[in-house]
């Protein structure tokens, strides 16, 4: 079985497509453990005459190192890339039927648009959260509590009044995070904040995002928490296109655009650190 890993951006995914008939879900998840990376994609054929090079329609799953998720954004760039970089397919679209629906990636310069759902959050008490604000920001002031309970993403804004160091410097326990948050409500928090788009780039916000209940400690870069916080940003800044970092160790720049049919254009480029082929 071919591997492909790549950078996007700021993250690593592993891709892996696959023959015409699924693995184990059980296999799905060994190899994803092996490769020990936030996450890791399969992608398959849904018509079995046409291959990775001629289909423009496929299969995609993505597991963490001990689940399934439902969405991911870094890992559906890669599955792109592998196809339109190393298996030169001949189409402008490609379309992945998934957990979320039907994703669209179409290719834009040097880099792939995503389409993407839209997940609007909504707000709540912090109160409700208290333990799992603690755990993660400590005394640091808030601004908002909202909650995505379709993809039961927490999303907790730093006070306008914070420095952006207050973000980066964060230094989260995944054990004590996890532990604070037992209800199945949350499964994934995102920390953001104000940016500041005077200053270039021009960030509009910034953020961070945690998901040790899916076995992930911190992910670098994430496409599905900007599904939300595209969302919750663009109704507080009035404005639809926005340029979002995202500050962990190995961060990395997102292009949204919230459109007014309830999705969101993500864009992003990869780079291949890694291909090669592994024994079953």
């Amino acid at each position: 079985m071919h591997i492909f890993t790549f950078r996007s951006p700021g993250n690593l995914s592993s891709c892996f497509p696959c023959s015409p008939e699924e693995l184990r879900d059980d296999l799905y998840q060994r190899i994803a453990a092996e490769m020990n990376l936030s996450e890791t994609a399969f992608i398959t054929r849904v018509n079995p005459s046409e291959n990775f090079t001629t289909g423009s329609r496929f299969r995609l799953r993505w597991f963490t190192p001990t689940t399934e998720i439902n969405l991911c954004g870094h890992a559906t760039l890669a599955s792109a890339a592998v196809l339109f970089k190393h298996k030169k397919n001949v189409n402008p679209k490609l379309v992945f039927e998934t957990r979320s629906g039907d994703l669209a990636v179409t290719q834009q310069g040097e880099g792939y648009v995503m389409d993407f759902p839209l997940n609007p959050p909504t707000q709540e008490d912090a109160n409700d959260f208290r333990d799992v604000i603690k755990a993660a920001v400590g005394n640091h002031p808030i601004q908002d509590v909202y909650l995505c309970a379709q993809t039961k993403k927490l999303l907790v804004r730093l006070s306008d009044s914070c420095d952006r160091s207050v973000l980066t410097s964060l230094k989260v326990d995944p054990v004590a995070l996890q532990r604070s948050e037992t209800s199945g409500r949350v499964k994934g928090l995102i920390i953001t904040m104000k940016g500041s788009p005077e200053i270039q780039p021009g960030y509009d916000f910034y953020s961070r995002y945690f998901a040790p209940w899916n076995g992930v400690p911190e992910d670098p870069v994430t496409g599905s928490a900007h599904t939300v916080l595209g969302s919750y940003w663009s109704n507080k800044l009035g404005k639809n296109k926005m340029l979002a970092y995202q500050c962990s160790s190995r961060g990395g720049e997102l292009q949204l655009e919230v459109r007014p049919d309830g999705r969101i254009n993500i864009f992003g480029e990869s780079v291949t650190v890694l291909q090669g082929t592994i024994t079953l």
